[in-house]
């Protein structure tokens, strides 16, 4: 895990010797080494955590190491902020000939003065010359910690001594021991065991591998082995073999492990004496004119299946390939034919039946049992594992300890089985650095949270997670967050504009990523309703306040060098807290991300100090605020998130806004006309009222890519979508129209060839007929209100691009619908919320063929098309 801290500090130090340079000057030498030291330092970390995670000393010294990499990124920090506080003395900017610089010559006035000020103040002044006796501190510091390998031994860091057993070796060969130790009577997964058993046994003659992907713990083995040992598999199949793979693994070892089960533990053939090659033929010409199936359980790399499958001949006489994998990416791409078979979570009622199976074999259930019961599977999730795993843990406890489990019911389950926490280490320890902080980054949310994806990236993104490369940081955060997604570590929630709109994290992985960053000292927690402060560690850089703040004695005893504090709820504490705002700004100056996600109901005000937050990149206010002046001076702030809901006089922002020129996302609804023309670099621009955009020259907002617009009162008659065919970049457009004109025609949008994403509200007089090539693009509809009076789905269903559609509120008032043949092929999600005079729709054959999932609201008499009735039905 440390490799992930010290990796992202020198990707920091690259940023600051890149953005920074004029200011560290002479030290610019020193930095570099520095940044050399801790990249050489960070090549023994990782295998030292995995494979002597049990060895003290190893413990101590990559400990001793993410401290530096702490204190390093604390030094930059500070240095910069006393430039700001003009604590530096001008010859600092004399470096390396940049003098000239337009910045260089705003912060030479600025500094100038400012110095004479701070000197009357008696202040300290800093000069390259101080910075550099800092680095110099840390590079001895970092050589001292490399002198500490040899003299403890450890310089063979990464060879495991012998009799010494990781904690990865112990659950790999826990694996391998417990591959066949399947259940009997597996609960749920009935229709799943049966839909794939016909997949096994149809007809098709050409070998395909079935993928069973998903989260750990969630049955894919057992499901596996369902399959493995039914008696029909038996007789199809001539030759069965199982093999558990796991994350290490050998080609060679695999070839021999399946040829000793091909022929059921018989080792007479010397197997130990092949070569990979002999193995290899050996396997291809055994398997000649026999149907087989083989399980490949555990699979984490695509190039596992790959290395194997040349052994494995396609006798086009029905074999099979049975693959796990808790990656979505590897259960795609294993083979040019595959069936992929993501595996749910179970339901409330199957939960509970495997909870009883496993509970109350001695025990009756009473009522009280049953509702304590039910709770704490509640909180499972539907994750196999921690439901057995709690079951057995009850099963052994009187009836009076169930509350003593049901208050701390994870740190029980983790005490009660090693398998269960580490099986879901496994799959953070198969990330990737940059993957490891985003995921440790969800321990700042509450349980059970509703994660909206797009705060996240962006909380991500002002938290340095993301590089600085070609990619814009926004896509390479989604591009983690699907990652995470498919790699089984975050579940998905609902659905926006076709792409994931919230997200959340199963409990047992919310503790495992609290467990871990607790490790890291990376982020502590506050919540007086629930009585519990997670990690009192001063130097913790991140901070989390659930609820309360009991005069705000505990947040003043915090790190002073937190990089984010999350408020989550501080309604009840509003006096108090308000109290508080000032000092924030004067004691928490290194905060890159302040956010207040709930906290009072009537206006307040952003104190005056807010400019001393000069790192400060995410500001969150999701109540009625008033901002000062102040505000213009917070250069580096990327994301500013206003109340999105329009209450009594809104957020006033002050009219320069345009002076704030990092500015990537401007959200929330707010009042008076705000000039936006140079903001080069905002990307997302919601909601805007229309006497500031039609006030805003478009061409200049190059990198716009969401654009909410609403158009009041009389404007409506004049507003055209020809300002909108200007930005070349738009991919998501919400428009709202709030009186009764009608949009105007959607020919400019045409030339938005980036457009993705479109939801209007606002009367239409119709649809346009060639809707489809205006916009061929399109993946996602959202109309309301539209008062239409044909039937939309003939022009609509030629989309061919159209993945979601959402009939809104007021969009169609005809009694019939129909969709024809071939209609809507990419379509997989279709809403039709409140058409009440609705009373027939034809779906002819071939229509709507990948329609996944379908929600329909408002409909008193209607009856849902035979050719639906199978479709899920969204919530």
């Amino acid at each position: 895990m440390v490799d992930a801290v010290v990796s992202y500090m020198v990707e920091r130090l690259g940023d600051y010797l890149i953005r920074e340079a004029t200011f560290l000057g002479g030290v610019r030498s020193e930095a570099v080494s520095l940044k050399n030291d801790l990249e050489w330092m960070n090549c023994f970390i990782k295998d030292a955590e995995e494979k002597q995670v049990d060895n003290p000393l190893i413990r101590q010294w990559v400990s001793d190491i993410r401290d530096i990499a702490y204190d390093c990124e604390d030094v930059l920090d500070e240095f910069m902020i006393k430039v700001h506080d003009g604590e530096v003395t001008p010859d600092v900017l004399k470096a390396e000939g940049e003098e000239s610089s337009k910045r260089s010559q705003r912060l030479l006035t600025s500094f100038k003065n400012s110095v004479a000020k701070s000197s009357r103040k008696g202040k300290e002044k800093v000069t390259t010359y101080n910075i550099g006796k800092q680095i110099e501190a840390l590079k001895k510091r970092l050589s001292d910690v490399s002198r500490r390998r040899q003299e403890y031994g450890l310089e063979n860091i990464n060879v495991k001594r012998e009799g010494e057993s990781s904690a990865f070796g112990r659950l790999k060969q826990l694996r391998k021991t417990n591959s066949f130790s399947f259940e009997e009577n597996v609960v749920g997964y009935k229709n799943e065991t049966e839909k794939l058993l016909a997949k096994l046994l149809e007809d098709e003659p050409r070998r395909y591998v079935i993928s069973i992907w998903g989260t750990g713990g969630l049955g894919k083995t057992t499901l596996a082995g369902k399959l493995y040992n039914n008696s029909a598999i038996k007789q199809k199949f001539h030759r069965c073999a199982w093999v558990s793979v796991s994350q290490d693994y050998n080609t060679q070892d695999l070839l021999g492990r399946i040829m000793k089960s091909f022929n059921s533990g018989n080792t007479t053939e010397k197997f130990e004496t092949m070569s990979q090659d002999d193995m290899e033929r050996c396997l291809h010409k055994s398997l000649q004119g026999c149907s087989y199936l083989v399980v490949i359980d555990d699979i984490w790399h695509k190039e596992a299946w790959a290395s194997l499958k040349r052994a494995f001949p396609n006798n086009k006489n029905g074999s099979r390939v049975i693959i796990t994998t808790r990656i979505k990416d590897v259960a795609e791409r294993s083979d040019e034919r595959t069936h992929v078979h993501e595996l749910r979570f179970l339901n409330q009622e199957e939960s509970w039946q495997l909870f009883c199976e496993k509970a109350f074999w001695n025990l009756n259930i009473d009522e009280g049992l049953e509702k304590l019961g039910r709770e704490m599977v509640e909180k499972c999730g539907g994750l196999p594992l921690a439901i057995v795993v709690l079951g057995g843990l009850l099963s052994t406890k009187k009836p009076q300890e169930w509350n003593l489990v049901r208050d701390n019911i994870w740190r029980h389950l983790r005490n009660d089985s090693i398998q269960i926490t580490q099986l879901l280490a496994l799959s953070f320890n198969d990330l990737p650095y940059q993957l490891k902080l985003c995921f440790l980054y969800l321990s700042n949310f509450p349980e059970d949270f509703e994660i909206k994806t797009e705060r996240l990236i962006r909380l991500w993104v002002a938290e340095g997670y993301i590089p600085h490369d070609e990619e814009i940081m926004e896509d390479v955060a989604l591009n983690y967050l699907n990652e995470l997604i498919n790699r089984s570590l975050i579940q998905k929630g609902q659905m926006r504009f076709g792409m994931v709109g919230t997200c959340r994290v199963h409990d047992l992985l919310r503790d495992l990523a609290i467990q871990k960053a607790k490790e890291l000292n990376l982020v502590q927690f506050y919540d007086e309703l629930r009585n519990s402060a997670h990690s009192s560690k001063v130097s913790c850089r991140r901070l989390a306040i659930y609820s309360g703040m009991k005069g705000t004695l505990w947040l003043q005893q915090c790190n002073p060098l937190l990089r984010s504090l999350l408020f989550f709820d501080l309604y009840r504490d509003r006096p108090t807290v308000e109290q508080f705002i000032p000092t924030l700004c004067t004691r928490f100056r290194f905060l890159r991300v302040l956010e207040f996600e709930r906290f009072i109901a009537r206006s307040w005000s952003l104190p005056k100090d807010i400019d001393k937050l000069i790192h400060l990149k995410y500001l969150g206010l999701r109540d009625t605020v008033n901002i000062p002046e102040s505000l213009l001076n917070l250069s580096n702030l990327e994301t500013l998130h206003l109340p999105e809901e329009l209450c009594g006089s809104g957020a006033f922002l002050p009219t320069e806004i345009w002076k704030l020129q990092s500015l990537r996302h401007l959200i929330g609804a707010r009042t008076g006309p705000l000039r936006i023309d140079n903001m080069t670099n905002l990307q997302t621009l919601k909601t805007v009222r229309d006497d500031t955009w039609t006030k805003t020259n478009p061409e200049t907002l190059v990198n716009l890519r969401e654009l909410d617009l609403s158009v009041y009162y009389e404007r409506e008659k004049k507003f055209t979508f020809d300002s909108i065919a200007k930005l070349k970049s738009i991919k998501i457009l919400t428009v709202t129209l709030s009186n009764d004109h009608f949009f105007p025609t959607l020919q400019p949008l045409s030339y938005c060839r980036y457009l993705r994403h479109l939801c209007l509200t606002g009367k239409m007089e119709k649809l346009p007929g060639e809707m489809h090539v205006l916009l061929p693009n399109v993946e996602s509809l959202w109309l309301a209100k539209s008062k239409l009076v044909d039937d939309p789905m003939p022009i609509l269903e030629k989309m061919l691009n159209l993945t979601e559609l959402i009939l809104g509120y007021g969009c169609y008032s005809g009694k019939k619908m129909v969709c024809t043949a071939k209609g809507f092929p990419r379509l997989e999600s279709l809403k039709l919320i409140m058409a009440k005079d609705l009373e027939e729709w034809q779906i002819e054959d071939g229509a709507l063929p990948v329609l996944r999932g379908l929600q329909l609201s408002g409909y008193s008499q209607f009856k849902l098309p035979e050719r639906l009735e199978s479709v899920p039905l969204l919530p």
